[in-house]
């Protein structure tokens, strides 16, 4: 389509001084013009301007389909804005956009930051813990938050999490004329901006981020005494070898951890858990890490749960193992996906001996013992073996 009925206009606080020729074009002659109340001010459309509506619904502008018709963002509507959800909808050659510069953007040339550099979140709608898996001394983090409040809560979050030292800015009204600029310790701020359109920059000081390596601390989780432990959960994570954009079960996920640091490499975990109080640990572990969008949780027993389920690319068993299980499950699979098992049982023991003999894959026997008090010594106290059968369907 050579002339595509849709323009999608990336607009800064400058208003109509900030838009190129062709967007200014394209408004002049647009039969119908979306945005917010903001958006629409700045560029004085009259009664060709539609709010949108709230809550946010693209489905509006697709009535207008065949005339007309420009649709107004910040910055660049592409990055946590509009222009992805209309995209989606509509046929290549029916869109044309014109970008200007994200609030990103723009805060990174106010700080000298280097923008591939830094973690970019959209916290509008989203929990504070999102920041989690990118909290490190050194790390530099841009947010957008929904007001000045929103910040202020921000930075009281940090404060309380060991992160006060953090240099914390707040941008209001970027690029325009009423452009704001804030900077102090996060334990100190306290704020006074009623408004919306805040931007909060993180130089983090003073904590302890989460460690990258497979095997988080047991005591980072909440969990009854149904957890795969340390060393073993990263023997699993490294059989499983979770991979950015990849899909677990995680079959009988008792707290949830081996769930938890697959999200933290960047798949997604469906946890199957048929016992409601581990179920609910399960989600209070998701959301602590930041990973309740990445971590699904059902409550049901396998292989009954599973019927709805998306194939995945890997699967963990952490017990509760038996025969007519595994043909279920491995009926499943789709050649190249990976499964773990663990047993600490001898009947389980015995059937991944069955199993490692017909399928073929890694058998590993585990023992593991700590140091622990033997009246004026010291002694070796042994853990339950675990049993690992891995393989690939």
């Amino acid at each position: 389509m050579s002339d595509p009925w849709l323009t999608i206009i990336g607009i800064g606080e400058d208003g109509l001084a900030g838009l190129s020729e062709a967007s200014r074009k394209a408004l002049a002659n647009a039969e119908t013009v979306f945005g917010g109340e903001r958006h629409l001010a700045l560029v004085d459309v009259g009664s060709r301007g539609r709010a949108w509506p709230v809550p946010f619904n693209a489905d509006a502008v697709l009535t207008c389909r065949g005339t007309p018709t420009v649709v107004l963002a910040s910055g660049d509507p592409f990055w946590h804005g509009a222009g992805a959800g209309l995209a989606e909808k509509l046929q290549a050659g029916e869109w044309i956009a014109h970008s200007a510069p994200s609030t990103f953007s723009l805060v990174a040339a106010r700080l000298g930051w280097r923008l591939e550099l830094l973690v970019c979140l959209g916290l509008h709608a989203a929990p504070f813990e999102r920041l989690v898996p990118h909290l490190a001394r050194g790390a530099r983090i841009i947010c957008l938050v929904r007001d000045g409040k929103a910040a202020s809560d921000l930075a009281k979050w940090l404060s309380e999490r060991g992160w006060g030292a953090s240099t914390f800015w707040m941008f209001a009204a970027l690029g325009g004329p009423r452009e704001s600029v804030r900077e102090c310790r996060a334990d100190s701020f306290a704020d006074d901006h009623d408004g919306a359109l805040v931007t909060v920059a993180i130089e983090a000081m003073g904590g302890q981020g989460i460690p990258r390596s497979s095997g988080l601390p047991d005591d980072l989780f909440v969990h009854d005494g149904q957890i795969t432990k340390r060393p073993v959960r990263a023997l699993a994570l490294s059989a499983l070898a979770p991979r950015p954009g990849e899909r677990l079960w995680d079959v009988g996920a008792g707290s949830g951890s081996i769930s938890v640091e697959w999200a933290l490499c960047g798949g997604t975990a469906t946890a199957i858990e048929p016992r409601e109080d581990r179920v609910a640990n399960i989600r209070k572990n998701a959301a602590a890490f930041g990973l309740a969008h990445r971590v699904a949780v059902v409550a049901g027993r396998a292989p009954e749960a599973l019927a709805a389920l998306e194939a995945p690319d890997a699967v963990f068993i952490g017990g509760g193992l038996d025969s007519a299980m595994f043909d279920a499950i491995w009926s499943r699979l789709a050649p190249g996906t990976r499964l773990v098992a663990h047993s600490v049982t001898l009947e389980t023991e015995a059937l991944l001996g069955e199993l490692h003999q017909r399928h073929g894959g890694e058998l590993m026997r585990v023992e593991i013992a700590h140091a622990g008090p033997l009246g004026r010594y010291r002694s070796w106290e042994a853990a339950r073996p675990v049993v690992q059968w891995s393989a690939v369907r």
